[in-house]
C-alpha cells in the first residue's frame, strides 16, 4: 500500500465521503478483530503459565520421591552387606575354600553389586566375586581412604567416587566392618559401577511414571556427574556440560540447598528440580524443556489465529451487508414513526428499508420477538456445549450461589459419591465447603481481587473424607453477590506421600520411635514456652548387656531386641510423653507437666519393663537390662544441652551404683555449658 493511497483513504474517511455503513463496518471489524486476538492471546498465556506451574510442582514431587527411593536403595545395599557380614566368621575368612563357597552362595549379594570383595585387616583382598563367578584376587587396598576409615572407625562407609583398579571404571564402594568375638577382623565391600548407568537404573525404579523427554542426572555436592543417560559424561563436572552448567550455577545461587523434599531451580526455558539423596549426600536432578511442554499450546495458538482470521473475514462480509440493509433515509422512518401507535397498523409492516442508525432501530423494533427467540436458542445451544465440556472435564467443577450448588459436573459427583440431583440446590455445607476457616480464606482472597487456591478435606456421601485441591473464583470479579466457580481435584495420594515423608524425617526407621531431630524440635518448643510445660522431666536410658547380643547373636538379633525395648518403653509412658531413640542403645523420655516423683516412677517402671524382657532367638534366650537417669527442668537451665547432660550424668550414676534402676539427678548438678 503506497503512502499516497493511504493519505487519500484517510482524507476520504475524515471528510465523510465514506458512507456511514462503511465506517460502522470498519469500526465493528476493528473491535471484533481486537477482541478475538486479545482473548486468544490472554487465554494461551494463562494456559502456558498454569501448565508450567503445575509441571514444576509435579516434577519437584517426582524428584523428591525418586531421591527418597534412591536413599532407601542405598540403605538396602548397606543392609545386604550387613546381613552377609553377620554370617561370616574369622575362621571362614582364613579358609580360602570355605570363603569361596561362602561368596558363591551369596548370589543375591553379588547380583546387587558390580563386584563384592572380602578384605583382611591388612588390606589384602581374600576373595573377589562378580555376578557370574567368584575367584581369589591378590589386590592390596590398605591405602584406600574408605578402607582405612572403615577399619579406624569400625562402622559402614560409603566412599567418594573413585576409579576401580579391577574394572577400570568409576565406582562407589559400600563397606561394612566384620566384628568377631576378638573384635574387628576384616571388611566386606561392594561396588556400584557408574560407567554402565547402574545408578540411573536404580533411580528409575522409583519413578511413578517415566517421561522420555525428561533428563535424569545424579551428581555429588561438588558437581561431579555420577549418573547420566550418556555414560561418557560420568565423572565429568556439571560446569563442563553446556546444558548442566547453567543449572549448576542456578543451584549455587540458591546457596546449594540439600533438601530431600526437593527444590525448584529457576532457569530460562527449563523446568529444573533437584532433591538430596540422604546418606551419601548425592543430588538427583530432573530437567525438562519448557518449549516441549508448551509446543501443543503454541500449535493451538496458531490454529486459533487462523480460525480468528476466517471468523473476522466472514463477520466483516456479514456486517457490511447488514449495515447496508439497516441504514435508510431519515424521512421514510419519520413517516412510519407517525403511525407507530396506530392500532390498525401491522407492527411488522410499513417500516422503511432504510440505512443509518434509524433504520437499525426500526429493524430492532420489528424483529425483537424473533431476535429474542434466536437468542434463547443460542443460549440453550451454548449451555449444552458448556454441559458437555463440564462432563468431559477431568476435575470436579461446580457453580455455587448464596452457598448452594447451582451447577455440578460428573467428575465432582464421582468424587463426592453423589448424583447431580443430590447436589443441585443443596447447601455447600453438605460436603464441607462451608467451614469457617475456608469461608474466611476465600473471602480474604476475593477481597484482594484474587482467586483462591488451597487444600481442604471434603466429605463423600458415605461419610468418608478426602483431601482435595480447591480453586475458587468469583463469577464476576468484585461482585460479592455473584456466584463462585469451584474446581476440585483429588489430592489424597499427594498428601499421604507428603505426610509419610514428614513422619520418616522425624522417626527412627527401626524402632519407629521419635529420632534426635524430633527431640530437638520438641525441646526447642518446650524451652520457648517452658512456663506452660513445667514441671518437666528428661529421662536418659542406656541399655545394659546389649553389646554381647550384637557380638554373639548378630545385628539382626540386636535389632529385634531394640524393637522389643521400644515397645516396652511405649507401654510405660503417657500418651502426651515423647519416647526417643537417640541411636545405638540410647533412649530418652521427655515428660512434660510431670512432677519429679511421678517422673522417677515412670523411669523405674521403664527399667523394670526392659529388665523383664526375654527374646527367643535361634534357640537362645536373650536378655538386656536398662539404667536410667532422671533430670528435672530447672529455671537456671538456659539450653536443652544442659538438661540432657544432667540426665546423662544421673544415668551414669545409676550404672555405677548397680545398674538396672533409675536415679534422680540432684538439683543444680549439671547446668554449666
Amino acid at each position: 500500500m503506497t503512502p499516497h493511497f493511504t493519505a487519500r483513504l484517510g482524507t476520504w474517511l475524515r471528510s465523510g465521503g465514506g458512507s456511514l455503513r462503511l465506517r460502522m463496518t470498519l469500526a465493528g471489524v476493528a473491535a471484533l478483530t481486537l477482541g478475538i486476538f486479545l482473548t486468544s492471546l490472554l487465554l494461551v498465556q494463562r494456559a502456558e503459565r498454569d501448565t508450567l506451574r503445575d509441571q514444576r510442582e509435579r516434577d519437584m514431587q517426582e524428584t523428591a520421591l525418586t531421591a527418597a527411593g534412591l536413599s532407601r536403595r542405598v540403605v538396602d545395599l548397606q543392609n545386604l552387606l550387613r546381613i552377609a557380614g553377620g554370617q561370616l566368621d574369622p575362621a571362614t575368612l582364613d579358609d580360602p575354600p570355605a570363603l569361596a563357597r561362602f561368596m558363591h552362595d551369596r548370589a543375591v549379594l553379588r547380583a546387587q553389586f558390580s563386584h563384592v570383595a572380602v578384605i583382611a585387616l591388612d588390606g589384602r583382598v581374600r576373595m573377589y566375586g562378580e555376578r557370574d563367578g567368584v575367584r581369589p584376587m591378590a589386590v592390596d587396598i590398605s591405602q584406600q581412604p574408605y578402607f582405612r576409615q572403615t577399619v579406624a572407625e569400625g562402622r559402614p562407609v560409603i566412599s567418594e567416587v573413585l576409579t576401580s583398579r579391577v574394572v577400570d571404571e568409576p565406582v562407589v564402594v559400600f563397606t561394612y566392618p566384620l566384628h568377631g568375638p576378638e573384635g574387628l577382623y576384616g571388611v566386606i565391600a561392594g561396588a556400584m559401577r557408574l560407567g554402565h548407568g547402574d545408578l540411573l537404573t536404580h533411580a528409575a525404579q522409583y519413578l511413578d511414571h517415566e517421561d522420555e523427554d525428561a533428563l535424569l542426572v545424579v551428581s555429588d555436592t561438588q558437581g561431579r556427574i555420577l549418573g547420566h543417560p550418556d555414560t561418557s559424561r560420568v565423572m565429568k563436572h556439571m560446569a563442563d556440560d553446556p546444558l548442566l552448567a547453567d543449572v549448576w550455577s542456578g543451584w549455587q545461587q540458591l546457596r546449594s540447598p540439600l533438601e530431600p523434599s526437593g527444590v525448584s531451580v529457576p532457569r530460562p526455558n527449563l523446568i529444573v528440580s533437584v532433591a538430596a539423596v540422604m546418606g551419601p549426600d548425592w543430588l538427583l536432578w530432573r530437567l525438562q524443556s519448557e518449549d516441549r511442554l508448551l509446543q501443543p499450546l503454541h500449535a493451538a495458538r496458531s490454529r486459533a489465529l487462523v480460525d480468528a482470521l476466517v471468523t473476522v473475514l466472514v463477520a466483516s462480509l456479514v456486517l457490511l451487508a447488514l449495515v447496508g440493509w439497516l441504514l435508510r433515509p431519515m424521512r421514510m422512518l419519520e413517516r412510519r414513526a407517525q403511525t407507530l401507535f396506530d392500532a390498525g397498523q401491522d407492527p411488522r409492516s410499513g417500516w422503511p428499508a432504510c440505512g443509518g442508525e434509524i433504520g437499525q432501530l426500526a429493524q430492532v423494533l420489528r424483529d425483537v420477538g424473533s431476535e429474542r427467540a434466536a437468542l434463547e436458542a443460542a443460549n440453550a445451544e451454548l449451555l449444552g456445549r458448556l454441559e458437555s465440556v463440564m462432563a468431559a472435564a477431568p476435575v470436579g467443577i461446580a457453580l455455587t450461589r448464596q452457598d448452594r450448588f447451582e451447577l455440578v459436573n460428573a467428575e465432582l459427583c464421582r468424587l463426592l459419591g453423589r448424583g447431580a440431583e443430590e447436589l443441585q440446590g443443596q447447601p455447600t455445607s453438605l460436603v464441607g465447603l462451608e467451614c469457617v476457616p475456608l469461608r474466611q480464606a476465600v473471602q480474604q482472597a476475593f477481597g484482594a481481587g484474587q482467586s483462591y487456591r488451597g487444600e481442604w478435606q471434603l466429605q463423600r456421601a458415605d461419610g468418608t473424607r478426602f483431601w482435595a485441591v480447591l480453586h475458587a473464583r468469583q463469577e464476576r470479579a468484585g461482585d460479592a453477590a455473584s456466584g463462585v466457580i469451584w474446581t476440585v481435584a483429588d489430592y489424597s495420594a499427594q498428601v499421604a506421600a507428603r505426610e509419610q515423608l514428614e513422619w520418616s524425617a522425624r522417626h527412627d526407621p527401626l524402632t519407629r520411635l521419635a529420632n534426635r531431630i524430633e527431640l530437638e524440635r520438641r525441646l526447642e518448643r518446650l524451652f520457648s514456652s517452658r512456663a506452660v510445660a513445667m514441671p518437666a522431666a528428661l529421662v536418659a536410658i542406656d541399655l545394659d548387656r546389649f553389646k554381647p547380643i550384637n557380638d554373639s547373636a548378630g545385628h539382626a538379633a540386636g535389632d529385634a531386641m531394640l524393637q522389643a525395648v521400644a515397645e516396652a518403653l511405649l507401654g510405660c509412658v503417657r500418651r502426651s510423653d515423647l519416647a526417643v531413640r537417640l541411636g545405638g542403645d540410647e533412649f530418652v523420655l521427655l515428660l512434660e507437666r510431670c512432677e519429679a516423683e511421678k517422673a522417677l516412677q515412670i523411669a523405674q517402671r521403664a527399667c523394670a519393663a526392659v529388665n523383664g524382657l526375654e527374646l527367643q532367638w535361634e534357640g537362645r534366650r536373650l536378655r538386656v537390662g536398662a539404667s536410667a537417669g532422671v533430670a528435672m527442668l530447672e529455671d537456671d537451665m538456659a539450653q536443652p544441652q544442659q538438661w540432657m547432660r544432667a540426665a546423662d550424668h544421673a544415668c551414669y550414676a545409676a550404672k555405677r551404683h548397680g545398674r538396672g534402676h533409675a536415679r534422680l539427678a540432684k538439683r543444680g548438678a549439671v547446668v554449666a555449658a
